[in-house]
């Protein structure tokens, strides 16, 4: 497994507020997806400083209170999964893996309670 990425995010029901934070902080919106499940919406904010940082902020309201994780991309999902499940990570409670024609991905809690979401970007 190769990772590809790997970044803070922050999910929040008051992603605007947090968005504008950063950009206080010199960050710029890179893009901005809109990831739509069915039984969950979530809009994603990718943003990036002049030294090369970046964060992603999401917009979730299902989400009852800010949570702040690492957002880890790589190129086999299950062999990331598998990899984390051993050491005891498991699926976030309320939060379903999105398995898209595009991406699959899944916020994943550690027994100690730091959260990563792992990504893979399905290519055609």
């Amino acid at each position: 497994m190769k990772i590809t990425t790997f970044n803070p995010l922050i999910v929040s029901q008051n992603a605007d507020d947090i968005i504008s934070l950063f950009e206080e902080l010199g960050f710029e919106k890179r893009h901005t997806p809109f990831i739509d499940t069915g039984d969950r919406k979530v809009i994603r904010t990718r943003m990036k400083d002049a030294n090369g940082f970046y964060v992603d902020i999401s917009k979730v309201e299902s989400i009852p209170r800010d949570m702040t994780a690492v957002r880890m991309n790589v190129d086999n999902f299950q062999e990331a999964y598998d990899l984390l499940t051993a050491h005891g990570f498991r699926k976030a409670p309320g939060i379903e893996e999105v398995d898209l024609k595009t991406a699959r991905a899944l916020l994943m809690i550690a027994p100690s309670g730091f959260a990563i979401e792992v990504i893979e970007h399905i290519k055609d």
